[in-house]
This record gives structure tokens, sequence and C-alpha cells, in this order.
């Protein structure tokens, strides 16, 4: 449901008052009552008022870092290098496994045993991945995730349709295997195998998210 706010703003910049009355479009949003949409006004230090631009940054300003975090997503196959180029911005390990689908030895990656909060972005061109929060145990030698950020993963039988390859949808950078059915209490039933080296993990406190 949309409803209007007016609302009345008072700039004081070199010894100049000014007043206006605003009229500005707000979609409910069903999360958050009513009572509580003063909060979410833009803040007085804003002398420039936009309803475009310091509208919104008063309401990111406004709510609590949790409500305020979200992950952006790079479009499908939207970074494009040659290998050359890849050669120029990946190590060697990293090359052969992202653009030539290798594989590091289990127990080995940096990521197998490491659970802290974040976000995990492709190695290759920084599109994020995996939330930690997907991130569990299995006990295979490899980070395993139950599931990806939406978009973000594309899933290809390999040749011999065995397994099913899961690349990142945006460079094409290889990241391993997903397996169905294996009995993990997740809520997806699957396991995305990943190699460490095709991630670079972001901490949750990091001003990248």
């Amino acid at each position: 449901m949309a409803c209007n706010i007016s609302l009345s703003e008072e700039i004081f910049r070199n010894g100049l008052q000014h007043s206006k009355a605003l009229s500005l479009p707000f979609l409910q949003d069903p999360s958050l009552p009513q009572t509580k949409f003063s909060k979410l006004l833009p803040s007085p230090q804003f002398a420039s008022f936009s309803p475009k631009t310091n509208y919104a940054a008063g309401l990111r300003l406004s709510l609590p870092r949790s409500k305020r975090n979200f992950v952006a997503m790079a479009g499908p196959g939207s970074v494009q290098k040659s290998d050359e180029e890849w050669r120029a911005v990946l190590s060697p390990e990293q090359f052969r496994i992202l653009r030539r689908k290798g594989t590091e030895y289990p127990g080995t990656g940096e990521y197998d045993k490491f659970f802290e909060e974040g976000v995990y972005s492709c190695a290759g061109c920084g599109t994020p991945l995996y939330k930690s929060t997907t991130k569990f145990n299995s006990g295979c030698g490899w980070p395993a995730f139950y599931e990806g950020l939406p978009g973000a993963i594309n899933r290809t039988p390999d040749p011999d349709g065995m397994r099913i390859e899961i690349t990142c949808a945006a460079c094409g950078g290889h990241l391993g295997h997903v397996f169905k059915g294996e009995g993990f209490p997740t809520p997806t039933n699957e396991r995305h195998c990943v190699n460490s080296i095709s991630l670079k993990f972001v901490p949750a406190n990091s001003s990248s998210l």
C-alpha cells in the first residue's frame, strides 16, 4: 500500500533560513511498523534535500547495520577477459583452477574449516557467491555450502554426465561441483563442493558489504 508523507525541513546555511514542505511517495514495508516511519525520514544534516538521493541516504542511515547490509550482484557473463588478461590478475594456481577447471587437494584449502561471518566472493571477479550462513562442515575436505546467492552460480553437467559443475555466473570461473541427496541436514539437501582458491572471503564488518 502506498501512502504520502508530508514533511517540513528547515535549512540553515549562510545565515539564511529556508522552509519548504515536501510530499514523498513511500511504499510501506510490512516488516516496519508505521509508528516508526519518523525514524526513516532524512536527517536534518542533509542541507541540500533531494527526494531521490538524500531521502534514500536518510533511510539507509536510520536502519541498523543488519538491515542495511545487502549484496550487489554482477550480471550473468558481465566479466569477460582473455586468457592473457586472466593470467595477469590471477596467480598460477588460481588460473589453473578458475580458468582450467582444476581441483585443489582435499583438506588443504584456506576455507575448509573456516566459519567466520561474512560473504564468499569469486576470487576471479569479486562477484558475491555465498553467504557464510549457508556454509556447513561436510567433512569432504573442501568448503561446503547448501546454496548460493540467487543468480550468482551457473550449473553445467560434466561431459561424462557424472557430476554437475558450478561456475561463477559473472565470469565463468570454475568453483567446483554440486551434489544432491547426500542426506546432510540442510534446507536444500545439496552440497556445493567448492575450491577454497576459487573464493575470497569478505568479513561481515567490512565496508565492502
